[in-house]
């Protein structure tokens, strides 16, 4: 069975065009409402010999099938309308929503049971929260502040966590997440643990004010 970026070729056309009115609606959201750079994503199937998954991207040999930007597709800038972000996703139907990081914001990922009890800390303790993504393979993706990322080993190192064996890893400029409620490689959709508001979505917090949570319960996950 061939797979393309709309999905299974035998895949109706009123289920396409529904598809891709869901996500042009997402994307117009992401783009006008919360301020953020939308690009079109991989998305990938089970093999029709049951083996690995198939990507869009058409390499038989992809590393991260699903999981990467389309190279040929233009992004969808912050700002965009509905009508705009409609007409590229015309160009792309079934692709992923992705985000790229370290524009707007950087990523702080952790291990979703970590995550779960650092939000419910952080939210007791009254500080400042940005959107809190999960994914279906278990991470949970902390929106902060652009330039975390090249902050990181500074930030651990005055907290005193630079030495320790921590599950935890900051994606910064260059990176891409996959936005809820895309699939991410096959393996379900990645979903809100806590979604962006007007208040939280143009300005995250410092990485600094949710790192020392994040840090100590990973550390005690991973024990």
């Amino acid at each position: 069975m061939g797979f393309t970026i709309g999905g299974n070729r035998d895949m109706r056309s009123g289920s396409r065009r529904r598809g891709r009115t869901s996500e042009s609606t997402t994307v117009a959201e992401y783009t006008g409402l919360w301020g953020w750079d939308v690009v079109p994503g991989a998305r990938a199937a089970r093999s029709s010999g049951g083996g690995r998954n198939e990507c869009s991207c058409g390499d038989h040999g992809c590393p991260s099938p699903g999981a990467h930007p389309l190279s040929f597709a233009p992004g969808v800038p912050a700002g965009a309308t509905l009508d705009a972000a409609a007409a590229a996703w015309e160009q792309v139907p079934g692709a992923a929503v992705l985000l790229p990081v370290g524009r707007s914001f950087d990523v702080l990922e952790v291990a979703e049971y970590a995550g779960g009890h650092a939000l419910v800390r952080l939210e007791r303790m009254g500080l400042p929260l940005g959107p809190v993504a999960v994914t279906p393979h278990g991470r949970a993706q902390f929106f902060v502040a652009p330039g975390a990322a090249a902050e990181l080993p500074e930030l651990l190192y005055r907290m005193g966590w630079d030495d320790a064996d921590l599950d935890l890893r900051c994606l910064g400029p260059g990176d891409h997440i996959t936005a809820p409620p895309s699939d991410l490689g096959g393996l379900g959709p990645v979903r809100w643990l806590r979604p962006p508001t007007l208040d939280t979505a143009g300005r995250p917090p410092h990485a600094r004010l949710v790192l020392g949570t994040l840090a100590y319960l990973s550390h005690r996950a991973g024990a």
